[in-house]
């Protein structure tokens, strides 16, 4: 592309903003007994901008390497394939430094999402649609033959066995926060619909009625099935869950149609209003989201941990508390990005992998 698709660092801020609401609520056990509407709302954004994250990373993955496939250049698309490779590296390694300090840690798998992304670089369109149902579908097969609540203790969210050969492998794969199967699905999607214009009016409007049809069709079915399907056993309880633990095929096709949706939507504003100063900020934001993932358990969960506030707490102080740490990482990433052309995790990322 020879303008950067400013939407797409719009799409990212927002989805930092969403990741940071659901940590901090999830880390402080926090409840609304006297409003359970306000509870449903706010769990309504687990696992959605987790998913918002990988298929961007996905639609990345076709755009910096949208030359090398266009040109045929069997040179530049092996350059291109290392590229990601070299990320998915640095990725994967930060990722298990980092799950020392926050369990759910997602880069790691990144690393893996994008080591799959790399090897179906150049994929027809089509194949890589039915690469990221076949992620859904390996899931539902696994589910069937591997008990899926194996190593995990659910009243801590406590996983034994992370560093075993073989816990580490089905954690990675199976049943981790956010394992292989499915949830390289979302890349796979993201990649996809990277291949389209997204700078066409038209084709923006329908990423966005597909995304849009695909969350309400998802959102509908479990809210009629929680209401009225007979549960089922196992993993099988949860079949009309909305959350992502488990990831049943209809929390994917959800949480991939918001984000579409979503995606679509921000490009649209952002090609209409690239030159708005107020979109300056989330912009700024959107671009340093590697960094502001790092902080926001670093600095905003370790300040309130010291502080004495990170559990037990009410639900509309963990709302509070995280939107207030949004602001200030809006106002640091606007400042920051004033003055230096990377955040600090995504220098050393560049400077680890030469890119």
């Amino acid at each position: 592309m020879k303008q950067r698709i400013v939407g797409l660092d719009l799409a990212r801020a927002l989805a930092v903003i969403g990741m940071v609401i659901v940590n901090f609520k999830v880390v402080m056990h926090a409840s609304a007994a006297d409003a359970p509407w306000w509870l449903a709302l706010v769990d309504a954004l687990d696992g959605r901008a987790s998913a918002v994250f990988v298929v961007l990373a996905g639609v990345g993955l076709s755009l910096i390497s949208q030359r090398a496939r266009q040109s045929g250049d069997t040179g530049a698309l092996h350059a291109a394939r290392a590229g990601i490779l070299k990320r998915a590296a640095f990725l994967f390694v930060a990722g298990l430094l980092y799950v020392q300090v926050w369990p759910a840690d997602i880069l790691h798998y990144y690393g893996a999402y994008m080591a799959i992304g790399a090897a179906v670089l150049s994929w027809r369109t089509g194949a890589l649609f039915a690469a990221a149902v076949a992620m859904v579908a390996g899931f539902v097969l696994l589910a069937t033959v591997i008990d899926y609540g194996a190593g995990w203790n659910w009243e801590t969210l406590a996983y034994a066995g992370f560093w075993g050969p073989a816990g580490f492998v089905r954690n990675l794969f199976f049943n981790g926060f956010h394992p292989v199967f499915p949830w390289a699905g979302f890349l796979l999607l993201g990649m996809a619909a990277g291949r389209f214009d997204l700078q066409s009016n038209a084709m923006l409007y329908r990423i966005f009625i597909t995304g849009l049809g695909m969350g309400i069709a998802a959102e509908s079915a479990m809210l009629s099935g929680a209401l009225w399907a007979t549960p089922g056993a196992g993993i099988w309880a949860h079949l009309w869950s909305s959350g992502p633990l488990p990831p049943l095929p209809l929390y994917w096709i959800a949480a991939a149609g918001d984000a579409l949706a979503l995606i679509a939507a921000c490009v649209w504003i952002g090609e209409r209003r690239r030159s708005a100063r107020p979109l300056a900020p989330l912009v700024h934001t959107g671009q340093l989201a590697l960094t502001l993932y790092i902080a926001h358990v670093v600095i905003g969960m370790g300040v309130l941990e010291a502080l004495g506030l990170l559990e037990g707490r009410t639900l509309a102080f963990a709302v509070a508390s995280a939107l207030l740490f949004s602001a200030g990482a809006v106002l640091c990433a606007h400042l920051w990005r004033r003055r230096f052309a990377l955040g600090p995790v995504e220098w050393l990322m560049r400077r680890c992998t030469g890119l």
